[in-house]
């Protein structure tokens, strides 16, 4: 059973710091299955651990020569907000 900083817990479907691959089902994580984890009750809560898991993950992103542009990494891990292009570009631009 793996944990979400308190948030949800569920079988399997984690991604870890520098590849981000899930470890159930060998995605980009956050995962299909991740992803389809009702938010609607805890979003406030998940909203800032993966907002802290995103710094790293564009972090790792940029040491790597191929991989997702920081504002899709920004949509796959903010999926439950619906941001446009436009507004995962700009909450991008703003990770350091």
């Amino acid at each position: 059973m793996s944990d979400v900083s308190g948030v949800v817990r569920f079988e399997g479907h984690l991604g870890y710091h520098p590849t981000w691959i899930c470890e159930a089902c060998a995605e980009p994580w956050p995962c299909h299955t991740f992803r389809n984890i009702p938010t609607e009750n805890f979003r406030d809560k998940l909203l800032p651990v993966m907002s802290f898991m995103l710094r790293t993950a564009i972090r790792d992103r940029r040491e790597q020569a191929h991989g997702p542009e920081p504002y899709e990494i920004v949509k796959r891990f903010l999926w439950f907000l619906g941001l446009t292009d436009d507004e995962a570009r700009a909450s991008a631009a703003t990770v350091r």
